[in-house]
């Protein structure tokens, strides 16, 4: 198991090390690529740092509420006080799905190589963490950038050839993930690399860091569709990290936050690196 160490930013050292706790909304910005994100520090000027996404977000003037509220769910099962978290408000209204990643990548970056310098801190580990469409960035992000572990729970959309072509005969009511695409690229009889290319399926090879996947298996119906090949070509990857599975059988949507079994996994992933 590889550990990636990140170190200070260079002039970190003359800072005035920054020992208040603080839980406060900022714009970060990196490679000309800004988003909101909620920092919630502990009274330390060294921490490892717990990244976290929300799930998909119809209007984006809900996303600072819902990276809030997903900072207050992550750390009501983190078990440790002594992390930095921070909760990204990545947009999503009027996109196609993924193309936010840039939103999440330049969060990532930040924390990596600005927020020593801004915040007043020396980061040490990172950890990513998602739910549901959180979980398809940092699956995603996995694939760009190594950290010190990911945790995606329930993580999607798995397979929207599938989904949209569902929605396209009329058996399941229309997303706005399928009409943006539908809109851009034409129907998934005509153009499903479209579509394939966009699902977490197609992100199942090269993890550069240990992984964790929890996933309750009385989840959607469209979602369990797709799981057990989603898992079995994550597990048969030749070019990744370690992958973990803690599948629940009577969990749902948000097994992660419900689940005593999955809270202890996910905490003891953490710790155990």
């Amino acid at each position: 198991m590889q550990i990636i160490l990140l170190c200070c930013c260079a002039g970190n050292s003359s800072a005035v090390p920054n020992t208040d706790s603080i839980r406060k909304t900022i714009t970060v910005t990196y490679n000309n690529v800004s988003v909101d994100v909620v920092v919630d520090k502990p009274a330390l000027s060294e921490t490892d740092v717990l990244m976290v996404f929300h799930g998909t977000v119809l209007y984006d003037r809900n996303i600072l509420q819902a990276a809030n509220n997903t900072l207050d769910k992550f750390k009501s099962i983190l078990d440790r006080k002594d992390m930095m978290i921070v909760s990204v408000a990545y947009p999503g209204e009027g996109m196609l799905l993924g193309d936010n990643i840039r939103h999440a990548e330049a969060a990532l970056l930040w924390v990596k190589h600005k927020a020593d310098e801004e915040l007043g801190i020396r980061v040490k580990k990172i950890f990513l963490a998602g739910h549901s469409q959180g979980g398809y960035l940092v699956t995603m992000l996995n694939t760009l950038h190594p950290v010190n572990g990911v945790i995606a729970n329930a993580p999607g959309p798995l397979n929207l050839v599938y989904r949209c072509s569902l929605e396209e005969k009329g058996k399941i009511k229309s997303s706005v993930f399928c009409a943006r695409i539908r809109e851009a690229h034409g129907y998934t009889e005509t153009n499903a690399d479209a579509y394939t290319e966009r699902s977490l399926i197609s992100f199942t090879t090269g993890y550069q860091s240990d992984i964790l996947f929890v996933q309750g298996l009385s989840d959607s119906p469209i979602h369990m569709y797709t799981w057990p090949k989603f898992k079995q070509e994550v597990m048969d990857c030749s070019n990744c990290k370690q992958r973990l599975f803690v599948e629940m059988e009577n969990a749902e949507h948000g097994a992660l936050f419900k689940s005593p079994e999955a809270r202890t996994a996910f905490n003891d992933f953490i710790n155990s690196r």
